[in-house]
């Protein structure tokens, strides 16, 4: 039995409880949060060990694995203090809002030979694994645009709900915090990036934060592409999606958060094509069913049979664009990666 702290009861601590309850082999020991009363609303649900305090939540021996659903600001510290009683960690996105303290959470999980597990569960939706599979089939032949769109929207009363929201030391931007698994999309799905150029701005929100950019992006391949993000869809999120346009091949997958092949097209045929549009799915918020795939794949890797798919290095990929995206806002420049480590 691996047993499981998680430490954050928020909005997304909910995914990770219907995903943990699926499994035999896992159980959610204990819960953690400041907040006294998201704290005994969260025990109500999974009956577990409650701590307001992480430090003496980490001192729990019979814990195996440290769940962060904090504010993204706080994950290098609190995974750093798990490494070091010899925890595994998992954390959800942006593994960090700073490169170096990304860069931190890998080596001392390194160093105390524990797992760093980031959340990347758009990788498990049925569309994109199928798109994945086209990709390494070569079926695109040689990639030439790649155009991702995240048009949803966050009210002022979103960013209101608590202080750490919209700020630049524990949340991020629209790039960082909303639109973080559709940036890990542009390595996972093309590749190693060589050139960021992006433009961000405050457009209507009152946060420190973007809340809307715009990224022209180069591929080492030679693909050229962009990305467009908002929280200001009015009046509710409309599109998150991905259309890939090759040399043998165009794919649409659209939808509130890439839940449909909209388009489907290469010069061959394979088996598989008759039936794609079968995995289109409705989805009941944003976050997709990825989450219980994931720790499927965190059971097996703590049991030794599976190798990590989205590890600490897999969660640098994607934090080093956004690190890359910033700078190059803020410059006004081109950045090229990588970046120096």
């Amino acid at each position: 039995m691996i047993n499981i702290g998680l430490v954050g009861c928020g909005r997304i601590s909910k995914k990770h409880f219907e995903a943990i309850n699926q499994y035999n082999e896992i159980n959610l020991l204990a819960i953690c949060d400041n907040d006294a009363d998201v704290l005994e609303s969260a025990y109500k649900k999974t009956n577990a060990i409650q701590y307001d305090n992480y430090d003496l939540l980490l001192e729990n021996n019979n814990i195996d694995v440290i769940v962060l659903c904090t504010p993204s600001g706080l994950h290098a510290g609190q995974t750093i203090k798990a490494a070091s009683k010899g925890k595994h960690v998992v954390t959800e996105k942006p593994m960090s809002t700073l490169w170096r303290d990304g860069l931190n959470m890998v080596m001392a999980c390194r160093d105390a030979k524990t797992h760093l597990f980031v959340v990347k569960q758009n990788r498990y939706n049925k569309t994109l694994q199928t798109l994945k599979r086209a990709i390494l089939e070569r079926r695109f032949g040689k990639i030439y645009s790649v155009n991702i769109n995240v048009f949803w929207t966050r009210p002022q009363e979103y960013y209101d709900q608590a202080e750490w929201r919209g700020t630049w030391e524990m949340d991020g931007g629209a790039l960082m915090n909303q639109a973080s698994h559709y940036v890990d999309l542009l390595t996972w799905l093309i590749g190693p990036i060589a050139d960021v150029h992006a433009m961000t701005g405050v457009l209507a929100r009152n946060i420190e934060v973007e809340d809307t950019a715009v990224l022209n992006i180069r591929w080492r391949s030679g693909a050229l592409g962009s990305m467009n993000v908002t929280m200001l869809t009015y009046p509710k999120n409309m599109e998150g999606s991905v259309t890939i346009l090759g040399e043998k091949g165009s794919v649409k997958i659209g939808g509130v958060a890439v839940n449909e092949i909209q388009h489907w097209e290469f010069s061959d045929k394979r088996d598989y094509d008759k039936d794609i549009f079968q995995n289109n799915y409705q989805v009941n918020s944003v976050y997709g069913h990825g989450h219980a795939l994931y720790y499927k794949n965190i059971i097996g890797v703590l049991n030794g049979d599976e190798n990590p798919e989205t590890n600490g290095e897999e969660g640098l990929k994607s934090l080093e664009v956004l690190i890359a995206a910033y700078l190059s806002s803020r410059s006004g420049s081109i950045i090229s990666l990588p970046l120096s480590r």
